[in-house]
């Protein structure tokens, strides 16, 4: 399953990622390492992950054409749906290959992050698909702002844990989750939501989700017989970006696209914009871009969207830009709520407003490039964000 531009042996894409770990985590990397590798390798696992995507998590998610929208816009839109997939987000395809490698593995129990609350939502699914107890740490804002998920981890019979310290949203969450795996490596598996950390979460991640790219390649050759003209992705840490971009990358007539969290403004801690703002740094057991000032301090970060809110990126990301591969913009607060709006009016679609991100994205690349074939991943369903967005005007 592993793709051929796999990472090297040190977790490197290019000369981001890596593993930068305290040394009483070295050995379950090591393991983890080698149980990734055997279980990417392994028909019989692949064969019921395979099953457990269709037959529970609802795989293939659908390809909509969205007429209303495209006529607005002037370009053909497709929407790739994964808040059609169990749990409303494409996070559940990463959480529960993860709690089936957790469970092959012989873990006791599951530690995993949360910032919008979608990936701990899917975490405690796919922990009790697989029975498993699960503890999700969510930052204290996060937790405020993203009630309904909360709710939905209790009744899936996970444990979560408002994390205080910190700027108390998603990088304060990965922080308490990562010591929650420290303090017992050997019978915890840690479950890790996005395209970050150290290696070999990066390359796991990116493997789960490329379902998501590979679904939409073959729909739209079915559908338009052609590929896009660009895919685009919103992009927090990164992982349904990289998973719509990847299956898509030997193919040079598609733009990649990842659009970012530009908050209130470009000034800092206004925004979460890690690639157009970033600079090289190590956070969370790896190098990749980060949001930091001179000193090497990581910066508060803010976005109206939860899970979009972290200081980091991917290291593959880091690379596709380095090497132009994938471009990145950013949308900010107010245009991501007016694209929100936009397709709830049109297309009677509510997206989540990490999701709205990557549809003001794509309405801006439309307006450059009239008559355009464009692909947008749908990321997640906005039920979560109803709160903030009957607060907002």
């Amino acid at each position: 399953m592993i793709a051929s531009d796999a990472p090297t042996a040190l977790g490197r894409f290019g000369r981001f990622g890596g593993c930068f770990v305290p040394e009483m985590l070295v050995p379950a990397i090591e393991r983890l390492t080698a149980q990734v590798t055997e279980a990417l390798a392994d028909e019989t696992f692949l064969e019921v992950y395979t099953h457990e995507l269709r037959t529970w998590v609802g795989r293939p998610t659908a390809l909509t054409l969205c007429a209303h929208l495209s006529e607005a816009w002037g370009a053909e839109v497709y929407l790739k749906r994964e808040d059609l997939a169990h749990t409303g987000a494409h996070k559940i395809n990463n959480a529960l290959g993860q709690a089936m490698l957790a469970k092959r593995s012989g873990a006791t129990r599951v530690v995993a992050e949360t910032g919008a609350g979608q990936h701990g939502v899917a975490t405690a699914a796919a922990c009790a698909r697989v029975g498993l107890p699960c503890t999700v740490y969510m930052g204290a804002v996060d937790v405020k702002r993203q009630a309904p998920n909360v709710m939905r981890m209790h009744q899936l019979g996970a444990e979560v844990v408002p994390v205080t310290s910190g700027d108390a949203t998603l990088r304060a969450a990965i922080d308490e989750a990562l010591r929650a795996w420290v303090a017992d490596p050997e019978g915890t598996a840690y479950v890790l939501g996005s395209a970050v950390g150290p290696h070999p979460y990066p390359l796991l991640v990116r493997e789960l989700q490329a379902v998501i790219g590979r679904e939409a390649r073959a729909q739209l050759l079915e559908a338009r017989g052609r590929l896009p003209d660009v895919a685009i992705a919103c992009v927090g840490g990164g992982s349904n970006a990289i998973g719509l971009f990847h299956p898509f990358r030997h193919d040079p007539e598609v733009a990649l696209l990842g659009v970012e969290a530009g908050g209130r403004s470009a000034e800092p801690q206004h925004h979460a914009a890690t690639v157009t703002h970033g600079t090289e740094g190590v956070l969370h057991g790896c190098l990749s871009l980060l949001l930091q000032t001179e000193a090497g301090q990581i910066q508060e970060t803010h976005s109206i969207s939860a899970g979009l809110d972290y200081p980091g990126v991917g290291p593959e990301h880091a690379l596709l830009a380095a090497t132009g591969r994938a471009r990145y913009t950013v949308a900010t607060d107010d245009e991501a709520l007016e694209a929100l709006r936009e397709l709830c009016r049109l297309e009677g679609i509510l997206p989540a407003l990490e999701s709205a991100h990557a549809l003001a994205g794509a309405r801006a690349y439309a307006v450059d490039h009239p008559g355009s074939l464009l692909l947008v991943n749908l990321s997640g369903r906005g039920d979560k964000d109803l709160a903030t967005l009957e607060a907002t005007p």
